[in-house]
């Protein structure tokens, strides 16, 4: 029974299709008052949970490109994204017809320089920017939320300390 239990089990993992790639941009921006580094986080549309702007390929973008493209449209910000990925996570993608598939996310980190007032999926989903601790605890994926704490880290760490101002 233990063989015919492993050869089911080979057989599944054959046949099961590989996870779908898609794209994602981690938005931050630093803090003028604290110096710190916040994230921008923003609601799905079906759920409602904390999530990323992320995407599907787009054919003629690299996925750096596709980031910057879906930050823009579901949170109005823009900014350049880096080429290099920070990481990826994966997750469960809910289709229309009911059906969950898995997805990989490979994530680029996009500072912010801009926020459009008006942008494709405006008053679709709900923005908030908080500090990496805050979006850490918000995000459903473990592995989102360990890819941002360590981004956060990083950032605050390279992050030259405030001035002290003299008491004279």
């Amino acid at each position: 029974m233990n063989l015919l239990h492993r050869l089911a089990s080979d057989v599944h993992l054959m046949l099961r299709r590989p996870a779908r790639m898609q794209y994602a941009a981690l938005c931050y921006r630093i803090r003028k008052k604290t110096r710190s580094p916040e994230i921008l986080l923003l609601t799905s549309r079906d759920t409602g949970r904390w999530v990323i702007p992320k995407g599907w390929p787009m054919q003629g973008k690299w996925a750096h490109e596709v980031a910057e493209r879906e930050a823009y449209e579901e949170a109005g910000v823009k900014g350049k994204a880096q080429k290099a990925a920070i990481g990826s996570y994966v997750y469960q993608k809910r289709m229309d017809h009911g059906l969950k598939i898995p997805c990989k996310v490979q994530v680029h980190a996009l500072e912010v320089g801009n926020l459009c007032k008006n942008f494709p999926e405006k008053g679709e989903r709900k923005l908030e920017w908080v500090d990496y601790e805050e979006a850490a605890r918000r995000v459903a994926e473990p592995s989102l939320r360990e890819l941002i704490l360590g981004f956060g880290k990083r950032m605050a760490a390279a992050l030259p300390p405030e001035p002290e101002t003299s008491e004279d």
